[in-house]
């Protein structure tokens, strides 16, 4: 094939290449047009491989057309490209405006966790029958954790089974709080009876994580030291919390129990507010546990400070998740911490 054949074909290809780059109605057709026109199996391409087969004048005039070829290929390609491109940025454009005639969409309301919203119904009960929130570090002392609290040294609570230690360098006597009982002494370090405290917060024990264990958990502690106090006055006090909580039929029993920091000490029931009392399948005998309590050690008074000869104290504390658990018939403690949209949508805009 002489130079004037390869010419003719030349002008032939090119015209068909920017026909076909012309037509590409998409930006991914227009990439498969640009394999087709500049590929290696394409026609100009082809043209060009073969230049090493004619005469040096003849290649000359060929290789000067075969290069003007790919410029017009190139600039067919890229105009169409300009094209597409601002075609889809406009019907993006169009798709995204705003109609500002429209009324607003109203955002998913969100909500305080239920843990949070049980927590502060708790407190919000002690604080209407005069009692004012403290709060403290989670990191404590073991003074202030076990011992100001009558907790010997050889208690089981104090094993590592049992309490999680803080390594910091030159101390060993930092823990992550185990109750939040510590905050009875501080404030009887800090303050003249009359004393009526009560402290929420988070707390932590070496404990498997299941249906009614959690590694970390929250607490409410109450305490209140004042001059002729007696379980009397702290059976009172709890019975008109539980009636806040739990409805005004509840009705508090006292069951004798052990703490190294209160004595006598007890455990709290609730009559059941599912039954009545007269027993199912969340009670199962008509009561329900609640919490310890008991009046306060005149051992823990004395570390606090306090003359256990002129006043007496009486203190309790509870789970939060344990009252949460109970308010609202859920069966697994994991069930806060997961995190599960479909768990906690249930409390959105709730009060606990």
């Amino acid at each position: 094939m002489d130079a004037e054949e390869i010419l003719t074909g030349l002008g032939e290809e090119r015209a068909r290449a920017v026909a076909l780059v012309a037509e590409a109605a998409t930006l991914d057709d227009l990439r498969e047009a640009e394999v087709r026109v500049l590929g290696r199996k394409a026609a100009v391409p082809r043209i060009q491989r073969s230049l090493g087969d004619l005469a040096p004048d003849e290649r000359r005039e060929v290789g000067r057309a075969v290069n003007e070829a790919f410029e017009a290929i190139r600039a067919a390609l890229e105009a169409r490209r300009s094209e597409l491109e601002g075609a889809r940025e406009a019907e993006f454009a169009e798709s995204d405006r705003i109609d500002v005639t429209l009324p607003g969409r109203r955002l998913p309301e969100g909500s305080l966790h239920v843990l949070t919203q049980t927590e502060r119904l708790i407190v919000d009960t002690f604080t209407a029958l005069g009692y004012r929130v403290l709060e403290g570090p989670e990191i404590e002392t073991d003074w202030y954790n076990f011992e100001a609290l009558n907790i010997p040294p050889d208690h089981p609570a104090r094993t590592m089974q049992d309490t999680l230690y803080v390594e910091w360098p030159g101390r060993s006597d930092l823990l992550l709080r185990t109750q939040t009982s510590p905050m009875q002494i501080k404030a009887m370090e800090t303050s003249e009876p009359p004393i009526y405290v009560v402290v929420p917060g988070r707390t932590y024990r070496h404990d498997t994580l299941d249906p009614t264990h959690s590694p970390v958990f929250h607490q409410v502690e109450g305490f209140a030291v004042d001059q002729g106090l007696s379980l009397a006055d702290m059976k009172g006090t709890l019975e008109e919390w539980a009636k806040a909580i739990f409805g005004p039929d509840q009705v508090v029993r006292l069951r004798p129990s052990f703490f190294p920091f209160v004595e006598p000490g007890a455990e709290v029931d609730v009559s059941c507010f599912s039954c009545g009392g007269s027993g199912c399948r969340i009670c199962g005998n008509g009561w329900l546990e609640i919490m310890g309590a008991g009046m306060v050690h005149p051992k823990v008074l004395e570390n606090g400070g306090i003359d256990p000869e002129r006043y007496t104290g009486y203190a309790w504390g509870m789970g939060v998740e344990r009252i949460a658990m109970l308010r609202h018939d859920i069966p697994d403690i994991r069930l806060f911490y997961e995190g599960d949209v479909r768990f906690l949508e249930q409390f959105v805009g709730g009060s606990a």
